[in-house]
Protein backbone atom coordinates (compact mmCIF):
# COMPACT_ATOMS: atom_id res chain seq x y z
CA UNK A 1 0.00 0.00 0.00
CA UNK A 2 3.01 2.19 1.00
CA UNK A 3 4.39 2.06 -1.92
CA UNK A 4 1.73 1.70 -4.18
CA UNK A 5 0.98 5.37 -2.76
CA UNK A 6 4.28 6.81 -3.47
CA UNK A 7 5.00 5.11 -6.87
CA UNK A 8 3.18 8.37 -8.80
CA UNK A 9 4.83 10.84 -6.61
CA UNK A 10 8.30 9.17 -7.60
CA UNK A 11 7.12 9.27 -11.09
CA UNK A 12 6.36 12.92 -10.85
CA UNK A 13 9.54 13.55 -9.13
CA UNK A 14 11.55 11.45 -11.85
CA UNK A 15 9.86 13.88 -14.51
CA UNK A 16 10.71 16.66 -13.14
CA UNK A 17 13.86 15.88 -12.98
CA UNK A 18 14.31 15.21 -16.71
CA UNK A 19 12.34 17.88 -17.32
CA UNK A 20 14.94 20.42 -16.35
CA UNK A 21 17.85 18.10 -17.03
CA UNK A 22 16.56 19.34 -20.73
CA UNK A 23 15.90 22.95 -19.72
CA UNK A 24 19.58 22.48 -18.74
CA UNK A 25 20.55 20.96 -22.37
CA UNK A 26 19.32 23.52 -24.04
CA UNK A 27 20.30 26.50 -21.42
CA UNK A 28 24.16 25.53 -22.83
CA UNK A 29 23.52 25.88 -26.84
CA UNK A 30 24.28 29.46 -27.15
CA UNK A 31 27.33 28.61 -24.62
CA UNK A 32 28.96 26.11 -26.74
CA UNK A 33 27.79 28.00 -29.75
CA UNK A 34 30.11 30.92 -28.91
CA UNK A 35 32.92 28.80 -27.83
CA UNK A 36 32.78 26.95 -31.91
CA UNK A 37 32.79 30.64 -33.29
CA UNK A 38 36.07 31.31 -30.97
CA UNK A 39 37.42 28.01 -32.99
CA UNK A 40 37.17 29.73 -35.96
CA UNK A 41 33.47 28.41 -36.92
CA UNK A 42 31.12 30.15 -39.22
CA UNK A 43 27.19 29.69 -38.56
CA UNK A 44 26.52 27.47 -41.45
CA UNK A 45 29.13 25.34 -40.50
CA UNK A 46 28.10 24.96 -36.92
CA UNK A 47 24.14 24.41 -37.90
CA UNK A 48 24.74 22.13 -40.75
CA UNK A 49 26.64 19.84 -38.66
CA UNK A 50 24.80 19.85 -35.88
CA UNK A 51 21.58 18.88 -37.47
CA UNK A 52 23.87 16.08 -39.71
CA UNK A 53 25.22 14.59 -36.46
CA UNK A 54 21.43 14.73 -34.47
CA UNK A 55 19.47 13.38 -37.67
CA UNK A 56 21.85 10.32 -37.64
CA UNK A 57 21.79 10.09 -33.72
CA UNK A 58 17.71 10.04 -34.10
CA UNK A 59 17.51 8.08 -36.83
CA UNK A 60 19.60 5.27 -34.52
CA UNK A 61 17.17 5.38 -31.59
CA UNK A 62 14.08 5.31 -34.37
CA UNK A 63 15.52 2.05 -35.35
CA UNK A 64 16.75 0.71 -32.26
CA UNK A 65 13.17 1.52 -30.26
CA UNK A 66 11.64 -0.47 -33.63
CA UNK A 67 14.16 -3.24 -33.52
CA UNK A 68 12.94 -3.71 -29.60
CA UNK A 69 9.72 -3.59 -30.65
CA UNK A 70 10.00 -6.54 -32.50
CA UNK A 71 11.73 -8.52 -30.31
CA UNK A 72 9.81 -7.85 -27.85
CA UNK A 73 6.27 -8.37 -28.48
CA UNK A 74 5.09 -7.33 -24.82
CA UNK A 75 6.28 -3.94 -25.49
CA UNK A 76 3.91 -1.39 -27.08
CA UNK A 77 5.21 -0.90 -30.82
CA UNK A 78 6.29 2.85 -31.80
CA UNK A 79 3.34 4.78 -33.84
CA UNK A 80 3.00 3.00 -36.69
CA UNK A 81 4.16 4.59 -40.01
CA UNK A 82 2.14 7.98 -40.57
CA UNK A 83 0.10 9.62 -43.38
CA UNK A 84 2.28 10.84 -46.41
CA UNK A 85 1.04 14.78 -45.74
CA UNK A 86 2.02 14.25 -42.06
CA UNK A 87 5.61 13.26 -43.06
CA UNK A 88 5.81 16.09 -45.70
CA UNK A 89 4.70 18.32 -43.07
CA UNK A 90 7.37 17.36 -40.86
CA UNK A 91 9.80 18.00 -43.37
CA UNK A 92 8.50 21.04 -44.16
CA UNK A 93 9.13 21.67 -40.88
CA UNK A 94 12.59 21.29 -40.58
CA UNK A 95 13.10 24.04 -43.74
CA UNK A 96 11.64 26.24 -41.66
CA UNK A 97 13.21 25.63 -38.36
CA UNK A 98 16.17 26.41 -39.99
CA UNK A 99 15.15 29.72 -40.26
CA UNK A 100 14.64 29.98 -36.25
CA UNK A 101 18.32 28.35 -35.20
CA UNK A 102 19.99 30.43 -38.53
CA UNK A 103 18.34 34.06 -36.69
CA UNK A 104 18.82 32.08 -32.94
CA UNK A 105 22.58 31.35 -33.82
CA UNK A 106 23.43 34.25 -35.91
CA UNK A 107 22.06 37.00 -33.45
CA UNK A 108 25.02 35.07 -30.83
CA UNK A 109 27.46 36.90 -33.36
CA UNK A 110 26.17 40.19 -32.29
CA UNK A 111 24.88 40.21 -28.69
CA UNK A 112 25.45 38.25 -25.49
CA UNK A 113 24.27 35.03 -25.16
CA UNK A 114 22.56 36.40 -22.02
CA UNK A 115 20.37 38.94 -24.00
CA UNK A 116 19.99 36.70 -26.70
CA UNK A 117 18.47 34.08 -24.56
CA UNK A 118 16.09 36.81 -22.95
CA UNK A 119 14.89 37.85 -26.28
CA UNK A 120 14.08 34.44 -27.49
CA UNK A 121 12.07 34.04 -25.02
CA UNK A 122 9.82 36.05 -25.21
CA UNK A 123 8.10 33.30 -27.88
CA UNK A 124 5.73 31.57 -25.50
CA UNK A 125 3.51 34.85 -25.23
CA UNK A 126 3.64 35.15 -28.76
CA UNK A 127 2.51 31.61 -29.33
CA UNK A 128 -0.18 32.64 -27.16
CA UNK A 129 -0.99 35.62 -29.12
CA UNK A 130 -0.91 33.59 -31.98
CA UNK A 131 -3.54 31.16 -30.51
CA UNK A 132 -6.14 33.49 -29.72
CA UNK A 133 -5.68 35.22 -33.35
CA UNK A 134 -6.46 31.34 -35.12
CA UNK A 135 -9.50 30.89 -32.66
CA UNK A 136 -7.13 28.05 -30.65
CA UNK A 137 -7.13 29.94 -27.41
CA UNK A 138 -9.91 32.10 -26.23
CA UNK A 139 -8.74 36.05 -24.99
CA UNK A 140 -9.21 36.08 -21.04
CA UNK A 141 -8.00 39.29 -19.11
CA UNK A 142 -4.73 36.91 -17.02
CA UNK A 143 -3.69 36.62 -21.03
CA UNK A 144 -3.37 40.32 -21.45
CA UNK A 145 -1.86 40.83 -18.19
CA UNK A 146 0.88 38.21 -19.01
CA UNK A 147 0.97 39.84 -22.35
CA UNK A 148 1.93 43.31 -20.69
CA UNK A 149 4.66 41.83 -18.30
CA UNK A 150 6.22 40.05 -21.06
CA UNK A 151 6.08 43.08 -23.28
CA UNK A 152 7.30 45.80 -20.34
CA UNK A 153 9.99 42.76 -19.55
CA UNK A 154 10.92 43.11 -23.19
CA UNK A 155 11.54 47.17 -23.45
CA UNK A 156 13.46 46.86 -20.26
CA UNK A 157 16.27 44.43 -21.65
CA UNK A 158 16.37 46.24 -25.25
CA UNK A 159 16.98 49.88 -22.75
CA UNK A 160 19.14 48.71 -20.38
CA UNK A 161 22.08 48.64 -22.29
CA UNK A 162 24.05 45.80 -21.02
CA UNK A 163 27.67 45.95 -20.98
CA UNK A 164 28.46 44.04 -23.95
CA UNK A 165 26.80 46.56 -26.10
CA UNK A 166 23.19 46.21 -27.70
CA UNK A 167 23.56 46.34 -31.82
CA UNK A 168 20.29 46.55 -34.00
CA UNK A 169 21.61 43.73 -35.94
CA UNK A 170 21.68 41.41 -32.77
CA UNK A 171 18.00 42.43 -31.48
CA UNK A 172 16.43 42.18 -34.49
CA UNK A 173 17.53 38.74 -35.31
CA UNK A 174 16.97 37.78 -31.26
CA UNK A 175 13.65 38.62 -31.97
CA UNK A 176 13.29 37.14 -35.02
CA UNK A 177 13.91 34.01 -34.12
CA UNK A 178 11.47 34.60 -31.07
CA UNK A 179 8.85 35.10 -34.06
CA UNK A 180 10.05 31.88 -36.45
CA UNK A 181 9.88 29.58 -33.38
CA UNK A 182 6.39 30.60 -32.42
CA UNK A 183 5.14 30.24 -36.09
CA UNK A 184 7.29 27.18 -36.23
CA UNK A 185 5.28 25.99 -32.86
CA UNK A 186 1.58 26.77 -34.13
CA UNK A 187 2.58 24.70 -37.20
CA UNK A 188 3.40 22.40 -35.21
CA UNK A 189 0.54 22.26 -33.22
CA UNK A 190 -1.08 20.59 -36.25
CA UNK A 191 1.27 17.55 -36.52
CA UNK A 192 2.11 16.27 -32.84
CA UNK A 193 -0.16 13.71 -31.90
CA UNK A 194 -0.40 12.14 -35.30
CA UNK A 195 3.83 11.06 -35.87
CA UNK A 196 6.18 9.56 -32.71
CA UNK A 197 7.52 12.01 -31.90
CA UNK A 198 11.22 10.42 -32.31
CA UNK A 199 10.57 9.73 -35.69
CA UNK A 200 9.33 13.49 -35.83
CA UNK A 201 12.37 14.78 -34.26
CA UNK A 202 14.58 12.58 -37.09
CA UNK A 203 12.59 13.95 -40.06
CA UNK A 204 12.67 17.85 -38.73
CA UNK A 205 16.25 17.12 -37.91
CA UNK A 206 17.16 15.45 -41.22
CA UNK A 207 15.05 18.33 -43.29
CA UNK A 208 17.32 21.08 -41.60
CA UNK A 209 20.84 19.23 -42.56
CA UNK A 210 19.42 18.82 -46.33
CA UNK A 211 18.90 22.67 -46.31
CA UNK A 212 21.68 23.86 -44.26
CA UNK A 213 24.20 21.38 -46.43
CA UNK A 214 23.02 22.48 -49.88
CA UNK A 215 22.84 26.09 -49.01
CA UNK A 216 26.29 26.43 -47.45
CA UNK A 217 27.53 23.77 -50.15
CA UNK A 218 25.91 26.45 -52.90
CA UNK A 219 27.51 29.88 -51.11
CA UNK A 220 30.78 28.64 -50.05
CA UNK A 221 29.85 29.24 -46.11
CA UNK A 222 30.54 25.32 -45.58
CA UNK A 223 33.98 24.26 -44.00
CA UNK A 224 34.95 21.33 -42.59
CA UNK A 225 35.13 21.55 -38.85
CA UNK A 226 37.67 19.87 -36.86
CA UNK A 227 40.06 20.10 -33.41
CA UNK A 228 38.29 22.17 -31.01
CA UNK A 229 35.09 23.56 -32.71
CA UNK A 230 34.13 20.48 -34.04
CA UNK A 231 34.17 19.29 -29.87
CA UNK A 232 31.77 22.27 -29.50
CA UNK A 233 29.29 21.28 -32.41
CA UNK A 234 29.57 17.19 -31.05
CA UNK A 235 28.26 19.09 -27.74
CA UNK A 236 25.43 21.05 -29.60
CA UNK A 237 24.31 18.10 -31.48
CA UNK A 238 24.27 15.77 -28.42
CA UNK A 239 24.18 17.38 -25.65
CA UNK A 240 21.95 20.68 -26.32
CA UNK A 241 19.95 18.72 -29.35
CA UNK A 242 19.48 14.82 -28.66
CA UNK A 243 19.58 14.66 -25.02
CA UNK A 244 17.06 17.27 -24.14
CA UNK A 245 14.61 16.15 -26.56
CA UNK A 246 14.73 12.90 -25.47
CA UNK A 247 14.75 13.95 -21.78
CA UNK A 248 11.96 16.08 -22.15
CA UNK A 249 9.80 13.17 -23.89
CA UNK A 250 10.28 11.24 -21.35
CA UNK A 251 9.79 14.01 -18.79
CA UNK A 252 6.11 14.88 -20.58
CA UNK A 253 5.10 11.32 -20.40
CA UNK A 254 5.29 11.54 -16.50
CA UNK A 255 4.28 14.86 -15.54
CA UNK A 256 2.32 16.48 -18.62
CA UNK A 257 3.13 19.51 -20.76
CA UNK A 258 2.11 21.98 -18.31
CA UNK A 259 4.67 21.02 -15.48
CA UNK A 260 7.21 20.76 -18.29
CA UNK A 261 6.25 24.35 -19.17
CA UNK A 262 6.84 25.49 -15.93
CA UNK A 263 10.01 23.27 -15.07
CA UNK A 264 11.54 24.27 -18.68
CA UNK A 265 11.63 28.31 -17.56
CA UNK A 266 15.21 27.40 -15.87
CA UNK A 267 16.44 27.34 -19.42
CA UNK A 268 17.10 30.75 -19.81
CA UNK A 269 17.94 30.89 -16.07
CA UNK A 270 20.87 28.97 -17.21
CA UNK A 271 21.93 30.52 -20.00
CA UNK A 272 22.21 34.17 -18.40
CA UNK A 273 24.11 32.97 -15.53
CA UNK A 274 27.06 30.47 -17.80
CA UNK A 275 26.69 33.38 -19.97
CA UNK A 276 28.30 35.57 -17.05
CA UNK A 277 30.35 33.60 -15.38
CA UNK A 278 32.18 31.72 -18.49
CA UNK A 279 31.75 34.32 -21.31
CA UNK A 280 32.08 37.71 -18.67
CA UNK A 281 28.47 38.68 -19.70
CA UNK A 282 27.24 40.95 -17.76
CA UNK A 283 23.33 42.60 -17.36
CA UNK A 284 22.65 46.03 -16.17
CA UNK A 285 19.66 46.36 -13.67
CA UNK A 286 17.34 47.37 -15.70
CA UNK A 287 17.82 44.18 -18.10
CA UNK A 288 18.08 41.87 -14.69
CA UNK A 289 14.42 43.19 -13.96
CA UNK A 290 13.30 42.83 -17.67
CA UNK A 291 14.45 39.24 -18.09
CA UNK A 292 12.54 38.32 -14.45
CA UNK A 293 9.32 40.28 -15.78
CA UNK A 294 9.23 38.15 -19.28
CA UNK A 295 10.03 34.85 -16.86
CA UNK A 296 7.33 35.91 -14.86
CA UNK A 297 4.82 36.19 -17.62
CA UNK A 298 5.97 33.17 -19.04
CA UNK A 299 5.65 31.38 -15.65
CA UNK A 300 1.57 32.76 -15.41
CA UNK A 301 0.67 31.63 -18.53
CA UNK A 302 1.72 28.30 -17.78
CA UNK A 303 0.67 28.12 -14.08
CA UNK A 304 -2.37 29.46 -14.88
CA UNK A 305 -2.71 26.46 -17.45
CA UNK A 306 -1.48 23.94 -15.12
CA UNK A 307 -4.91 24.64 -12.62
CA UNK A 308 -6.93 24.68 -15.73
CA UNK A 309 -9.57 21.26 -15.02
CA UNK A 310 -11.80 19.51 -16.97
CA UNK A 311 -14.07 17.13 -14.55
CA UNK A 312 -11.73 17.53 -11.90
CA UNK A 313 -9.13 16.16 -14.09
CA UNK A 314 -5.73 18.50 -14.66
CA UNK A 315 -5.84 19.54 -18.53
CA UNK A 316 -2.57 18.79 -20.39
CA UNK A 317 -2.01 21.36 -23.03
CA UNK A 318 -0.73 20.53 -26.15
CA UNK A 319 1.14 22.44 -29.06
CA UNK A 320 0.65 25.99 -28.11
CA UNK A 321 -0.94 25.43 -24.75
CA UNK A 322 2.35 24.13 -24.03
CA UNK A 323 4.96 26.28 -25.56
CA UNK A 324 6.69 26.42 -22.16
CA UNK A 325 7.27 22.83 -22.34
CA UNK A 326 8.32 22.86 -26.37
CA UNK A 327 10.79 25.69 -25.04
CA UNK A 328 12.94 22.79 -25.13
CA UNK A 329 13.22 22.85 -28.74
CA UNK A 330 14.06 26.16 -29.58
CA UNK A 331 17.29 27.20 -31.45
Amino acid sequence: MGSGATSPERSRRVGIALCAVSACGFGLMAIFATKAYDAGLGVTTVLATRFVLAAATFWAIVAVRRALAARRASMPAPHSAPPRRVVLGALALGAGYTVQSGCFFSALRHIDASLTSLLLYTFPVLVCVGAIALGRERFEPWKAAALTLATAGTALVLLGGGSGGLQATGVVLALGAAVAYSVYLLVADEIIGRIDPWLLSALIATSAAVVLVTTGAASGALELADGAGMLWIVAIALLSTVLPMGTLLLGMARVGASTGAIVSTIEPVVTVSLAVLLLGDALGPAQLLGGALVLGAVLALQSRRATVSRDGAPLEARGPAAVGAAASEAA
